[in-house]
């Protein structure tokens, strides 16, 4: 077992480690659609949810920065090993903004736990009860289950409450989350 594995490098507040991880399913034609998510493993919250056909390193590092720069930077990521996680340009990203990578052991998804278990409720909940018959179709039932996965649905782990109240009620802890204006790289262009 890795180092790495969410039961040995434990989230101890909001904003410590966040987890990501991809999903795939199809519209009724048959077209691929691909969901990056994105969760904060003390807060429960998803973060991220984006959807498209295909979803490269680029769009990945755009999804952080736009995250960085509403919510704070986390200290770490933990994912795969997938090439959308180790690539080069995500990996310098991630260095340039004090973000550490947890990578977990290759065939080892209970490693990412926190992620597995969102995704499990992602297909159970939501893509095995939708029938995306396009793109924007599946984006809008994305944004109106993420947005009740995080303001209504009570978690258990949580003390059943909603991922957004359980965060409102954990205080973060000002260097656990760095401010944009500390972080240069986001207004500079993206190495590639």
């Amino acid at each position: 077992m890795s180092a790495n594995a969410c039961d040995r490098r434990r989230a101890e507040h909001r904003d410590d480690v966040w987890c990501w991880d991809f999903v795939f399913d199809r519209t009724t034609s048959g077209n691929q659609l691909k969901w990056l998510s994105i969760v904060d493993e003390y807060t429960r919250e998803c973060l991220a949810l984006k959807v498209a056909r295909s979803i490269t390193s680029e769009d990945v590092i755009d999804t952080l920065a736009e995250l960085f720069a509403m919510r704070g930077v986390p200290k770490h990521i933990r994912s795969d090993n997938g090439p959308e996680f180790i690539a080069k340009a995500i990996r310098r990203w991630l260095q340039r903004v004090s973000v550490e990578a947890l990578y977990i052991e290759p065939g080892s998804p209970w490693e990412n736990g926190y992620a597995e278990s969102f995704h499990g409720r992602l297909r159970d909940e939501f893509l095995a009860m939708e029938v995306f018959e396009s793109l924007p179709a599946a984006r809008r039932l994305t944004a109106a289950w993420r947005e009740d996965y995080n303001h209504v649905r009570p978690h258990s782990s949580l003390g059943y409450v909603a991922p957004v109240e359980f965060a409102r009620r954990c205080a973060a802890s000002a260097s656990a989350t760095p401010t944009l204006q500390q972080h240069s790289e986001f207004t500079q262009p993206l190495p590639l």
